[in-house]
């Protein structure tokens, strides 16, 4: 059977909080059906399906062959009839193959028919794990570049459930994007919450008052451990979790840049392009004045992830790296 957290009665890893959301709407609405690779019988490649099938039958849980574009298109049209597919790939870096029906049907077609395209696509995302240069990739600027997609990408257990009950809820299509090296090592504060969170609202997830780090995903755990070893040195971080990234919560971002006067951003993505240079623009473009030092961008080197443990570490952002670059902006 699916993991009890979803009675609420328990903490919950973050996977288990993916897991008990995609329960919980599945419970609640019999349109709802998942589908991809191993969802059913292998219970999903890091286990967040394990016991749907028994639960939920062959026909809510159907097992695809390795043919991303023909199960993504497949859920195009399923969402078309009226039904609420829930995509999932088995790791974003696969999610290339099915760029097509993404792009040119789900992306488009509400805009072209006004019909409704409520298809979630799960895919877990990002590097740690020493799964090297196929298995590591961050994808979200691909898609943050085309009109028409929702990208969700939640930092914490409580929002991963509740960000992926609103994804599910909603009419459009949108890409829940899963840190896979959260999945069993952050925990629920307490018993999880099944209330949605809504689509488009960021949060302050520490207050601070001499530099705004703007992140998301990994970004903030990451952040928050080194705000409060900065803290001790008598630095101030004010770390903001925008946790949707289209739609983007500007109000809240540019508010905390006011109050602080300084701001950089961080994520695992490669730099070149990355997301980060969206927000960083936009923070230009609606408080430049309030700035009393220039936009700083943490991020991954432009390279593909290596395998070596040493070399991965040496690619993606470091908290030494994070501290001392929040440092030198609180501080300039």
């Amino acid at each position: 059977m699916p993991t009890d957290t979803a009675t609420g009665n328990s903490e919950a890893t973050y996977l288990e909080a993916v897991a008990a959301a995609l329960d919980s709407e599945m419970e609640r609405d019999p349109d709802v059906f998942i589908l991809g690779e191993d969802v059913g019988q292998f219970g999903g490649a890091f286990k967040v399906t394990k016991g749907f099938l028994d639960k939920y039958g062959p026909r809510r849980v159907v097992d695809t062959p390795i043919a991303e574009t023909g199960f993504t298109g497949l859920a195009a049209g399923a969402a078309l009839v009226g039904l609420r597919p829930v995509v999932e790939f088995q790791f974003a870096d696969f999610i290339s193959c099915a760029f097509d029906p993404i792009i040119n049907v789900m992306a488009r077609h509400h805009w072209r028919t006004g019909d409704p395209m409520p298809v979630t696509m799960r895919a877990p995302f990002g590097a740690r794990l020493r799964a090297g240069p196929t298995h590591s990739q961050s994808v979200e600027s691909y898609f943050a570049h085309v009109p028409g997609l929702k990208i969700v990408m939640p930092g914490t257990p409580e929002d991963a459930a509740g960000l992926l009950i609103s994804s599910i809820r909603d009419n459009n299509p949108t890409l829940y994007l899963e840190n896979k090296y959260l999945y069993r090592r952050l925990r629920s504060a307490g018993p999880l919450s099944l209330e949605p969170v809504p689509l488009g609202v960021a949060k302050v997830v520490r207050e601070g008052r001499d530099v705004t780090l703007v992140t998301y995903s990994a970004g903030i755990s990451q952040g928050l451990e080194v705000a409060e070893e900065l803290d001790k040195d008598g630095v101030s971080v004010e770390v903001v979790d925008i946790r949707t990234l289209v739609p983007l919560d500007v109000e809240t971002i540019v508010n905390s840049v006011k109050k602080t006067a300084r701001a950089v951003v961080l994520h695992e993505a490669a730099k070149r392009l990355g997301y980060g240079a969206e927000i960083a623009a936009t923070i230009q473009e609606e408080a430049f004045w309030h700035l009393d030092q220039p936009v700083t961008r943490i991020a991954a080197r432009n390279t593909p992830t290596p395998t070596s443990p040493p070399l991965e570490d040496a690619v993606i952002p470091q908290p030494a790296q994070i501290a001392e670059t929040l440092r030198k902006v609180a501080r300039a």
